[in-house]
């Protein structure tokens, strides 16, 4: 008989009674864990002592670390490690305060047998609800059971109520009331037409999705399999951020300061100053100038559709920041740009559609909202953002629940107020961001838009599309706002139609969420129409939110 040595391996304590085990997953990057630890610190003692009121005790799954200075789970190999050690069957809650990268977990989440919660606090400040919603679409992208709360001090009865079911049951049910799936036969005649047209475009001439390296930030959720995309007609071409990075020291200063001569001319605000640790210079705004250039070209010599870049990780580390860049490609009105030998303008009169942070759901959205936009003759610029935060908000003609979705640059110049002349460049973070480089910030226009979120459930591809429309607040409010999120970011404020804040948490699969803007209410329903068609045409689940007239 063979001695062989056969691993060892520990196995972790039993579940202990009325008593769960808390983790959190952080960034991967130290400066911004170190940042954020007091917020999630004083979050974590919120939720113990709420836990503690109903008798359960909360244990913490991994220690805090005096030389890194702070408590996060900060990369996928700790999360594994972590996990060794927690039982399967242990109640477990993911307390999350601030942004985070959710493959840090995902690993131990997919094998536990255990109820999970997700936790996060309601600020603009620390994102925890943004993280939730990302590690969410993540579980239900795997098929992993949770159940998901959410608090502004952990006191309140939606809060309380919602643990007290989860530890009785190992369950929390909230409203969902306001989703409906698509009765195709209900769609208007000539929208379901030009829809079912688009959708068979795309089948039969094949659309192709530019991806500059997948998986940023962690995002489970934001990546779909190639087993899915291509019934649709739609391919992925893998492209490298380091050949971005080539391709930019093929641009001519000459070239890139054309591109800064336009916007200049445009009207666009550049807030620059001398220090590149902290400040926005003209050198960073060239090299992203240059990033500006590479993209569409490599766009054009690919023959893509929409292109995403992640920037985070790995650009991060060798140029200014992707956002501005992003901006610019999801606006038809754009600098120009020329092949390199020929001379030839390319995607003239156009826009390069761009999913930021690879976000290849907001891809696809981004594809197919472009083709049935344009075909409608409608601007068919269009972008993801955050679903950041929100409040109610009564005064100055509106008495509504206001989001703040706000993304890092990459909104196109058209949605905002006065265009290019209200759009201002500053500086990004630099927590996030040690090379800098400048946003694309503004304050979205006023107006109907339609929105809605491609995601992966059940093995299969599902969007949920409902109607919104933005609101003007008063400057000193959506100052307020942004100082209460990422003031150097653009911010729309939307209020949705037939949904409320619960609801849409409790819905929603992903920290993103696709806007796109129409002419009118009227135009707004017809559109929302022709995109359900395509959609339904391509093979995807549509689920349709609150108040829309189909």
């Amino acid at each position: 008989m063979a001695t062989y040595k056969l691993p060892e391996l520990d196995s972790p304590a039993p579940p202990e009674p009325n008593t769960a085990v808390l983790v959190a997953s952080g960034d991967l990057r130290l400066s911004a864990n170190k940042v954020c630890w007091p917020a999630q610190k004083s979050m974590e003692e919120k939720v113990v002592a709420a836990f503690a009121a109903e008798g359960w005790t909360v244990k913490r799954g991994h220690a805090y670390d005096p030389e890194l200075e702070h408590g996060f789970i900060w990369s996928q190999r700790m999360g594994m490690d972590v996990f060794k050690d927690i039982h399967p069957d242990t109640p477990l809650i993911v307390a999350e305060a601030v942004w985070q990268y959710s493959h840090h977990v995902l690993a131990g989440l997919r094998d536990h047998r255990g109820p999970i919660l997700t936790v996060a606090n309601w600020s603009g400040e620390w994102p925890g609800l943004v993280g939730l919603l990302n590690l969410n679409g993540s579980l239900t992208k795997m098929g992993v059971r949770y159940s998901s709360i959410w608090s502004v001090d952990f006191t309140d009865s939606f809060f309380i109520n919602g643990i007290r079911e989860w530890i009785r049951t190992g369950r929390i049910t909230h409203d969902t009331s306001h989703v409906r799936d698509l009765v195709s036969t209900k769609l208007p005649a000539d929208e379901a037409n030009l829809g079912r047209a688009i959708a068979t475009q795309i089948q039969v001439e094949k659309a192709i999705m530019g991806v500059f390296d997948e998986g940023c930030m962690g995002m489970y959720n934001a990546i779909i399999d190639d087993e899915m995309l291509n019934p649709m007609g739609i391919y992925k071409e893998r492209l490298s951020q380091s050949g971005l990075v080539a391709a930019m020291r093929e641009v001519s200063d000459d070239e890139a300061q054309k591109v800064r001569d336009w916007l200049d001319n445009a009207g666009m605000t550049f807030v620059t100053g001398a220090d590149p640790a902290t400040e926005l210079t003209d050198a960073q705004i060239l090299e992203q100038c240059k990033m500006y250039i590479a993209a569409v070209r490599i766009a054009h010599d690919f023959g893509c559709a929409t292109i995403g870049i992640q920037y985070q990780q790995g650009l991060k580390d060798m140029a200014p920041a992707s956002d501005l860049v992003e901006g610019l490609l999801n606006n038809v009105e754009r600098p120009p740009v020329y092949h390199a030998e020929s001379g030839e303008e390319l995607f003239a009169g156009q826009a390069v559609p761009h999913f930021n942070e690879v976000d290849e759901c907001a891809g696809v959205d981004a594809l197919v909202t472009n083709r049935v936009w344009n075909a409608m003759g409608f601007d068919p610029a269009t972008t993801l953002h955050d679903l950041r935060w929100g409040e109610y908000y009564n005064g100055s003609g509106v008495d509504d629940y206001v989001w703040v979705f706000e993304i890092s640059g990459a909104a196109p110049p058209s949605h905002f107020i006065d265009g290019y002349a209200g759009a201002s460049s500053e500086r990004q973070p630099p927590m996030y961001f040690r090379l800098g480089g400048g946003s694309l910030k503004g304050i979205s226009k006023p107006g109907e838009i339609v929105w809605s979120r491609v995601y992966v459930m059940d093995g299969g591809l599902h969007v949920d599309m409902g109607r919104a429309h933005v609101v003007e607040l008063p400057r000193e409010e959506t100052e307020r706002r942004w100082q209460s999120t990422t003031p150097q970011w653009p911010i729309m404020h939307g209020v949705l139609h037939g949904v409320n804040r619960d609801q849409m948490m409790a819905r929603h699969k992903a920290n993103h969420i696709q806007v796109v803007y129409a002419p009118s209410a009227a135009d707004a329903d017809r559109a929302l129409a022709a995109k359900a068609a395509a959609f339904d045409a391509l093979g995807v689940a549509v689920h349709l939110c609150g108040d829309v007239n189909l």
